[in-house]
C-alpha cells in the first residue's frame, strides 16, 4: 500500500476503535456512506454552471474548503471500506489506471470522450 494511504488507514481505524465504531461500520453501510458523501460533492455545484464551479474551485475558498471536506469525506469511507475487504487501495487505483490505459490507447482516445468499446 502506498505508505501515505496506509498511515492515513492506520489513524482512521485507531479514531474509529478508540470510539467503539467498528460494529456500525457494517460493509453495506460503509459503501452507503460513500455515496451519500459523494453525493454531497454533487450538492455543491447543483444549479451552477460549468465557468462558475471551475471559477469557484480556483478562486473561493469558502468553496474549495467545503470541496476538500466533501473529497475527504468519500475518502475515508474507501479506507475503510478497503480496510474491511482487505483491498491496497493504492495498488487497485494502478490496477485501474493501468487498464484503463489497455482500453484507451492514447491514439485512439486523445481528444475524445467516448467509451472504450466506441473507439
Amino acid at each position: 500500500m502506498n505508505s501515505e494511504l496506509d498511515a492515513l488507514t492506520r489513524r482512521l481505524i485507531a479514531f474509529r476503535d478508540a470510539r467503539d465504531w467498528r460494529q456500525f461500520h457494517a460493509m453495506k453501510d460503509l459503501i452507503l456512506s460513500a455515496s451519500l458523501e459523494a453525493a454531497e460533492i454533487m450538492e455543491l455545484v447543483q444549479w451552477k454552471d460549468d465557468g462558475a464551479v471551475e471559477q469557484a474551485a480556483q478562486d473561493d475558498p469558502k468553496f474549495r474548503a467545503r470541496l476538500a471536506e466533501e473529497c475527504a469525506d468519500v475518502l475515508l469511507y474507501l479506507l475503510l471500506i478497503c480496510e474491511r475487504a482487505g483491498i491496497d487501495l493504492g495498488e487497485a487505483a494502478t490496477a485501474k489506471i493501468d487498464l484503463n490505459e489497455r482500453k484507451y490507447p492514447v491514439e485512439k482516445a486523445r481528444g475524445t470522450a467516448k467509451k472504450y468499446t466506441e473507439l
